[in-house]
């Protein structure tokens, strides 16, 4: 079963704090900050399988194939995203994501 989008958030959100957390840097982290992040995706808008990925004022879209930033950005949180996408499985669960999007004609079912 493929993983709704507030779940891959979630694990987004955790590999960025987790990443941030280490010894050399615990003053800087600012694990609040990504208390809103969001992945969206829009099928009505771009036919061609992407997200977005929302963080605080900053947003970027990229193709779910590649991993590759279409258009905006996140500044030094990209890096974080793309170690994301390069992390095993989490394209093939973004582009299983994207097709159960598809047939709900664009919207994510919530799930009961």
């Amino acid at each position: 079963m493929a993983k709704s989008l507030n779940e891959l958030a979630g694990e987004l959100k955790a590999m960025i704090i987790e990443l941030q957390s280490d010894a050399h840097n615990q003053g800087n982290l600012r694990a609040e900050r990504y208390n809103n992040l969001k992945l969206i995706m829009e099928p009505n808008r771009n036919n061609s399988p992407h997200v977005i990925v929302d963080l605080s004022m900053s947003d970027a879209e990229f193709d779910i194939k590649t991993g590759q930033k279409l258009n905006g950005g996140l500044g030094p949180d990209e890096r974080y995203v793309l170690r994301w996408f390069n992390k095993s499985g989490t394209l093939t669960s973004l582009q299983e994501t994207w097709k159960v999007v598809l047939k709900s004609g664009g919207k994510e079912k919530k799930e009961k």
